[in-house]
């Protein structure tokens, strides 16, 4: 087959541009061929992949991704792909991705009323509405049964243009026989002792994720517990906000930026306890990867995978409405709790028994099948 993947921006430490990524090279593996169009790709580009990137001078985001849209779809046309398949809502799809929350849900519930009369929210309802209207035809392909409960509930889309995808977790992140061995060179490298707590969070959007949630926690801890905690962040994103807040709260030596990583794996190992206080998540595929990697995890119920951490029983998920002062209680509980070595066995043992691997490939067959209006053609 004749492949389109289209996807605004590429660089390695997304969660979504990491399943692009799988499933691309898992079509390409199959023989199909491959176009990307993308406005940026950071990082190696794979020989297996046939990389477009749409030149756009400089301008506002939404504006950016409006006349991405005017040029590619004549090139998509001109081309004859047998699949469309967008990894970020847009006109001119045959299949989507969802790995993004519904926008309209969080325009209504995360911003304030007059956030709907501007026109980035104008530019972004529409391109949504291209891809869930009744009136459309795009084959859904969804992470969470949540955002597509949402999507139904704005839009109406009929129900059998829905497909939910199973969680998905890449094998490396399973706990290696010699996790030990890990943990203590990580520390060594880094700088850390033995006895410290270190704290992780990952994510490539800090303010989303709830960074500033996490470092007011630690600020919050006793002075006993505090002095030997450490949180490490791993993402790409602007850590001078943060840096700031943690140097008010008088903590700055102990948060700690790591531009993104390609041993992620490598922090679980030797974290002591995973942290994803989202304000907006779909799914949140790290939350599993730090499950299974034996992490006990804190997490905001609003997370598409939260309920992983209830079925695993790998940790505590932190209710919502957020209240910044009961997060504080659970940060501090699970530093301390004697749970903390069953947490760590219930999260391995559930990577161990649970169907969580293969996703890229299953999309990928969904994709082949699919009947769409290019196919009929």
């Amino acid at each position: 087959m004749k492949l389109a993947f289209l996807l605004y921006n590429y660089f390695p430490y997304g969660g979504l541009q990491r399943d692009f990524f799988d499933i691309a090279m898992a079509a390409a593996k199959r023989g199909h061929t491959v176009d990307v169009y993308t406005l940026e790709w950071h990082g190696e580009k794979p020989i297996e992949l046939n990389i477009h990137e749409i030149d756009v001078s400089p301008m506002r985001n939404h504006n950016r991704y409006r006349r991405f849209t005017e040029i590619t779809l004549p090139l998509l046309a001109a081309e004859k792909y047998d699949r469309v398949t967008g990894f970020n809502k847009m006109p001119g799809l045959d299949i989507y991705y969802g790995a993004d929350p519904c926008f309209e849900h969080k325009a209504r519930t995360l911003r304030n009323w007059y956030y709907r009369y501007t026109a980035r929210y104008r530019h972004f309802a529409a391109y949504e509405g291209e891809v869930f209207s009744p009136a459309a035809h795009t084959q859904l392909l969804m992470l969470s049964e949540i955002e597509k409960n949402h999507c139904m509930h704005y839009y109406n889309t009929p129900e059998n243009r829905f497909t939910v995808l199973p969680p998905a977790v890449g094998a490396d992140y399973m706990r290696p026989a010699n996790a030990d061995d890990i943990n203590q060179q990580f520390r060594m490298e880094f700088g850390f002792r033995e006895n410290d707590n270190l704290v992780l969070c990952v994510g490539s959007d800090f303010q989303r994720k709830g960074v500033d949630r996490t470092i007011r926690a630690l600020a919050a801890l006793s002075d006993q517990i505090r002095t030997n905690c450490h949180l490490l962040v791993v993402g790409l994103d602007d850590a001078k906000p943060f840096t700031r807040l943690a140097n008010r709260l008088g903590i700055e030596q102990q948060v700690h930026f790591y531009q993104g990583r390609d041993d992620v794996p490598r922090f679980l190992f030797a974290s002591d306890l995973f942290v994803h206080a989202a304000r907006s998540e779909n799914t949140g595929t790290v939350i599993l990867e730090a499950i299974v990697a034996g992490t006990p995890a804190l997490v905001t119920a609003n997370c598409g995978y939260a309920n992983h951490v209830r079925r695993a029983d790998a940790g505590l998920v932190n209710p919502m409405p957020f209240d910044q002062n009961e997060f504080n209680q659970q940060f501090a509980d699970m530093l301390t709790s004697p749970k903390r070595g069953q947490w760590r066995e219930n999260g391995i043992h559930y990577g161990e028994t649970q169907q969580l691997y293969g996703r890229a490939e299953l999309t990928v067959d969904l994709i082949e099948q699919f009947e769409t209006d290019s196919s009929k053609d």
